[in-house]
């Protein structure tokens, strides 16, 4: 199993958010943090905000927190979210399912299988877990506030 790039964005803005709150952070600055475009930030983070994981305001002073204590932040829950449209087999989407196979075959049953033991696995694991102690991550992802001038 792979992980698409917008599920890991995912993973590396709620990080990123939970590393700095309970300040606000910028798409601007996640996504150079990220090494991805402000675009695919900005698409991520409307779909976590539309998912109660994050707040946004727009406008000067605006950005983006972490709605959720970290804790509550169930990674297995985000993927779900995030890997919804996109299915593990060409046999498990509605729409794109050309096999000739899928009423006879088992693979389907085994994959879906697996693939809920993938999510129960990451259901144990907090958003909490992943930046908790993690001094290495917290430098990576810490956002520098601007020097005050006076």
């Amino acid at each position: 199993m792979r992980l698409t790039v917008r599920a890991n964005l995912a993973m590396r803005i709620l990080m990123q958010a939970a590393v700095n709150a309970p300040g606000v952070i910028r798409a601007v600055d996640v996504a150079r943090a990220c090494n991805a475009s402000v675009n695919h930030v900005s698409q991520v983070v409307s779909q976590l905000a539309l998912a109660g994981y994050l707040n946004t305001q727009r406008g000067r002073g605006g950005g983006i927190v972490l709605a959720q204590a970290p804790g509550a932040v169930r990674v297995g829950e985000v993927l779900r979210l995030i890997e919804a449209d996109v299915p593990l087999a060409e046999c498990m989407s509605r729409d794109d399912n050309t096999c000739p196979l899928t009423a006879a075959c088992r693979l389907r049953g085994a994959l879906c299988r697996a693939l809920d033991a993938f999510y129960a696995a990451l259901d144990e694991v907090s958003l909490d877990h992943l930046i908790a102690n993690n001094p290495a991550l917290a430098g990576l992802l810490a956002h520098e506030k601007p020097p005050l001038v006076g």
